[in-house]
């Protein structure tokens, strides 16, 4: 199968002891993360895993296993947030939080996973990639031939800030999972939307990983865009986007703070810029949360030593220090999208960049992550509002006439 070929010394190696499970996955024994597992049907989804996985007598049996559950695991959590199929437990549809959790019961299972025929580092690692990339959709982007159609690529994110709440979930991956597949009724005809989740990890941005799941597809799409949770109570079309992290911890707790790692380094600009149609999105009435352009920045002026806050965008020669997403891998994989758009030759022509959802929030009696629930009617009700917005928000980018930029 493509992209599933093997190390030659997969097998030849003798067993080796197999790694302990990450910091993610020692989360996932929390009370939490087992209630929604349990509510959602998803709670099975592991063990089952670790059957078939048990059940392989070779590498290449174990590699058609990872990409055939990690493709199961994504398809079901996108049919459950479309409504087809039982829910298999009373958690609403549009929660994110199972895949993400019932992904991590995955990932522990064929890391910690020492079968007969013996595991390289290398082999094992092969294996945990192709399940990331086909639980998150990676591998599942279908574009439509032909005409008569438009295609967008829209990206989502993991829950983040685990230690801080547990409980949380992220809108950008639940828009994910309710868009994927669907098709868009616009003016200019129908829109079809293919998604796909990243993790919150520094490591997988540093190895290329949104590169590696966008170049295919880029060149074949009429508009894309990332999306992530930023601030309370607004949605905001991040107009700059900065070369910089600022060290805020991963899911794996692990900071980063330096230029973002990007292949040919010489040639990298400290910023770029969205081609998604602001003006149009900023002043369509999309739903319940207002739509900013936002515009500042954070640099350090050309010849300046010390960061400076800028509302109005970066001034020539400047350093990043933030984009208007921040310095989080929020702004950075709006960075490596455009940046790729940009050194495909596509920027003239390919409406994209990022958008901010509003922060998902829990209803007003139920915030203390120590004696809260994993859910109420109010964290219901904003995810799935912020979901349609996102919807709509996407409905007019698509629409939008393109603008100038000669």
């Amino acid at each position: 199968m493509a992209g599933l070929a093997a190390p030659a010394t997969a097998t030849a190696a003798p067993p080796a002891t197999a790694p302990a499970p990450t910091v993610e996955e020692r989360r996932l024994d929390g009370e939490a993360p087992q209630e929604i597992l349990r509510r959602s049907g998803f709670a099975s989804a592991a063990p089952a895993f670790a059957r078939d996985l048990g059940r392989a007598d070779s590498y290449r049996e174990a590699r058609r296993v990872v990409a055939r559950e990690g493709s199961a695991l994504w398809r079901r959590a996108v049919d459950r947030a479309q409504g087809r199929g039982p829910a298999r437990g009373d958690l609403s549809r549009d929660d994110d939080r199972p895949l993400y959790w019932a992904r991590l019961g995955m990932t522990r299972e064929l890391r910690t996973w020492e079968p007969e025929f013996g595991l390289t580092e290398h082999g094992r690692a092969a294996l945990l990639g192709e399940l990331e990339r086909a639980s998150r959709g990676q591998s599942d982007i279908r574009l439509p031939r032909g005409k008569g159609v438009r295609r967008v690529l829209l990206t989502g994110f993991d829950p983040f800030t685990l230690d801080r709440d547990i409980r949380i979930s992220n809108p950008s991956g639940a828009a994910a999972l309710a868009l994927d597949g669907t098709v868009i009724d616009t003016p200019d005809g129908p829109a079809r939307v293919e998604t796909a989740v990243f993790p919150v990890r520094w490591r997988d941005f540093t190895q290329g990983a949104v590169e590696r799941a966008l170049r295919p597809y880029l060149p074949r799409v009429d508009l894309f865009t990332t999306v992530s949770q930023g601030r309370v109570g607004r949605f905001d079309v991040e107009r700059t986007n900065g070369a910089w992290r600022g060290g805020f911890p991963d899911n794996e707790n692990v900071s980063r703070t330096e230029t973002v790692p990007v292949a040919d380094p010489a040639a990298q600009p400290q910023w770029t810029t969205t081609t998604l149609p602001y003006e149009a999105i900023t002043s369509a009435d999309t739903g319940r949360f207002p739509v900013y352009d936002n515009t500042g920045v954070t640099e350090i002026p050309a010849g300046g030593t010390e960061p400076v806050v800028r509302p109005d965008g970066p001034t020539p020669g400047s350093t990043a220090r933030a984009g208007g997403g921040g310095d989080y891998l929020s702004n950075e994989i709006a960075y490596r999208a455009t940046l790729l758009r940009d050194r495909l030759g596509l920027g003239a022509t390919l409406p994209g960049g990022h958008v901010h959802t509003p922060v998902l929030q829990f209803g007003a009696r139920n915030t203390d992550p120590a004696t809260g629930t994993v859910t109420d009617p109010s964290f219901v009700r904003n995810r799935l509002d912020i979901v349609a917005q996102v919807r709509a928000i996407v409905a007019v980018a698509v629409s939008a006439p393109e603008p100038d930029r000669g």
